[in-house]
Order: structure tokens, then C-alpha cells, then sequence
């Protein structure tokens, strides 16, 4: 995972996982990997994940199970998404609205942009 200096690196943890999750790569009720697997899988400090992981059972996405490890919380999908909307919403829709204002672009010309967008993925 390559990670970048204008987020946390715990964040953008709680994003990788986060984007697992909503993809479905992990389902409610499922285990997830551990503090020690997540840590050298993606080389940082155990403590790190540790804050991942506090952070994610505050949202209620994750729960721990005592020496079993962590999980999807029950009705984490829809927490997770919830979660990631709000972020999206708040912090990078304003960017992107401010780069659309400095472009002089209109709504129709990002719908365009998304339709070919959506396109190759599904192409892919």
C-alpha cells in the first residue's frame, strides 16, 4: 500500500479497510486480519493499526471478540457506507467543486466525464 502525507496514515488504513468492506471482500459477522497480519502486510507499526482499528469500532464498523480478534460489526456495510458518504461529502466534494468553479466547468461536463468513466470499468 502506498501511502501519501496528506492524510493520517491510520485514515487511510481505516480507508483500505474500509473499501473492503463496502466492496465486500469481508462481510458482517466476518473476521477480519489481525493488528500483528495487518501490520506486516502493510508495514507499519502495530500501533498504527491498533488506532486503525479503535477508530473503525468507534464508527461501529468493527468489533473486537476477546482472544478470538476483530470483526465486521453487524450492520457494518451500511455504517461503512454512511461513513465514507459523509467524508466524501464534506471533504472532497468542496475540492472538487472548487476545481470545477477555477475550470469554468458545468455539472454536464462532470456527468459526461462519469459516464466514460463508468464505461471502462465496466469494460474492464
Amino acid at each position: 500500500m502506498e501511502f501519501n502525507d496528506n492524510q493520517a496514515i491510520y485514515l487511510q488504513i481505516a480507508d483500505y479497510f474500509c473499501d473492503r468492506i463496502l466492496k465486500k471482500h469481508w462481510k458482517e459477522g466476518e473476521k477480519i486480519p489481525s493488528i500483528r497480519d495487518t501490520a506486516v502486510l502493510l508495514e507499519v507499526n502495530p500501533n498504527t493499526v491498533v488506532r486503525t482499528f479503535s477508530f473503525l469500532q468507534d464508527k461501529d464498523i468493527i468489533f473486537n471478540k476477546r482472544g478470538l480478534g476483530y470483526f465486521v460489526a453487524s450492520g457494518g456495510y451500511k455504517k461503512t457506507l454512511e461513513f465514507k458518504k459523509e467524508n466524501f461529502v464534506n471533504e472532497d466534494l468542496p475540492k472538487v467543486f472548487h476545481t470545477m468553479d477555477v475550470l469554468n466547468m458545468r455539472k454536464s461536463d462532470l456527468e459526461r466525464y462519469y459516464s466514460k468513466y463508468r464505461e471502462q470499468r465496466v469494460n474492464e
